[in-house]
């Protein structure tokens, strides 16, 4: 290529630079729009649960010895002169059963992402065991508990079998709707250029169902760390839920008001914290956000 024809090519539009800026800071104002809600649907969730805490107390008379107020909890937690070693208990018990969730929420997501990528290649295998899951998803977890315990014993086993059971099913069922939400058109496109079954799944069906895999992960992230505190209730003895367990037992209600709270927040901040993923993630891939997200 001569000089005279690198000069005479065309410079960049200035119409398409402004239009990607555009772009850029509209994906912006996306982005800071949906952090603004989450911290406002967090502060107005906080208060609308400490109105309902103080008002059934006060409603159902309930004894000041039994049922611990927020200003008690408050107390125990900031003011009381040992409140420091209170909260050291706690966030030793809370590092617990975090890592207790995690493993649980990481198995069950897992094995959804997994079984739902298996009903998507094959109608047959979704057809014979999506009812099988159904159905053990109707069976109370507390009733297959000690089951639980008897074959994995009463370790870290235990604690991702139940807590990723917790997480399994309703993130399948997320996850399986997201994979077939992909347009026929779009996959028609693939099957055209001589794309196979996966090839579909890979880059159409997977991108496509996004929105729901996070839906997923909101919902699974409180539901591990639920799970986790029942198998370290009934079986590991660590953590947050055997903590509880133990001070009421001991009528220590200000630890096991104190102890509900703490997981409580936590599971809201880390609920607010994959919304805003959320956001972030489908922002930067082009696609529309919920405004219910």
């Amino acid at each position: 290529m001569t000089r005279t024809q690198t000069l005479s090519r065309p410079a960049p539009s200035s119409e398409a630079a402004e239009r990607r800026r555009e772009i850029r800071r509209e994906a912006s104002r996306t982005v800071l729009r949906a952090v603004g809600r989450s911290l406002l649907t967090f502060a107005l969730t906080l208060v609308v649960v400490i109105l309902l805490w103080v008002g059934v107390i006060e409603l159902f008379g309930i004894s000041s010895y039994v049922a611990k107020g927020p200003l008690d909890v408050w107390e125990y937690l900031v003011t009381d002169a040992d409140a420091s070693e209170h909260r050291s208990v706690l966030m030793g018990e809370l590092g617990v059963s975090l890592a207790d969730a995690f493993i649980g929420f990481v198995a069950g997501l897992v094995v959804a992402l997994l079984g739902a990528t298996a009903f998507r290649l094959s109608r047959g295998i979704e057809h014979a065991l999506m009812p099988i899951a159904m159905l053990l998803r109707s069976v109370p977890l507390i009733a297959k508990a000690p089951l639980i315990i008897l074959i994995f014993g009463r370790d870290v086993a235990t604690v991702a079998v139940v807590a990723g059971i917790v997480v399994l099913f309703p993130a399948l069922v997320n996850i399986v709707f997201g994979l077939h939400s992909a347009t026929p058109e779009t996959l028609d496109v693939v099957t055209v250029y001589g794309g196979n079954a996966w090839t579909a799944l890979r880059t159409v069906a997977l991108p496509a169902s996004l929105p729901s895999f996070f839906a997923a992960v909101r919902i699974s992230v409180p539901g591990a760390l639920t799970g986790a505190l029942l198998a370290e209730w009934l079986a590991t003895g660590d953590g947050i839920g055997s903590a509880i367990q133990t001070a009421y037992s001991q009528v220590q209600f200000s630890l096991v008001w104190s102890a509900v709270v703490v997981v409580t927040t936590v599971s809201l901040v880390l609920y607010n914290v994959v919304q805003i993923v959320e956001t972030l993630v489908l922002t930067r891939m082009g696609m529309r956000v919920s405004q219910g997200s």
